[in-house]
């Protein structure tokens, strides 16, 4: 669970909550801390300013990326655009 809330004064100031954090995953934000020189509090505030600064790029298309991928191997011609089928799994003999 994560609990949100926020102001003081006319300064807006949103405090986070984290429920169900595992010992380990907090040991490692601690040492995280301690060798960047910050409290814990000031590494997570870190990270998530970093997390939410990185510019959003839309999706490639597969065939867009499969086309990039593998053209310079020899793939040539336009790849059949399969958006709305279903997909059909493969067998596989043992």
């Amino acid at each position: 669970m994560i609990s949100i809330s926020a102001s003081l004064g006319t300064l807006p100031v949103a405090q986070i909550i984290v429920r169900g954090l595992e010992e380990e995953v907090k040991l490692r934000l601690q040492r995280r801390a301690r060798r960047h020189g910050r409290s814990m509090e000031e590494e997570i505030r870190h990270i998530l300013r970093g997390a939410v600064a990185q510019v959003e790029r839309p999706a490639v298309p597969l065939g867009t990326a499969a086309a990039a991928l593998f053209g310079p191997v020899g793939l040539r011609g336009e790849l059949p655009e399969l958006k709305g089928q279903a997909a059909v799994p493969i067998k596989l003999r043992r």
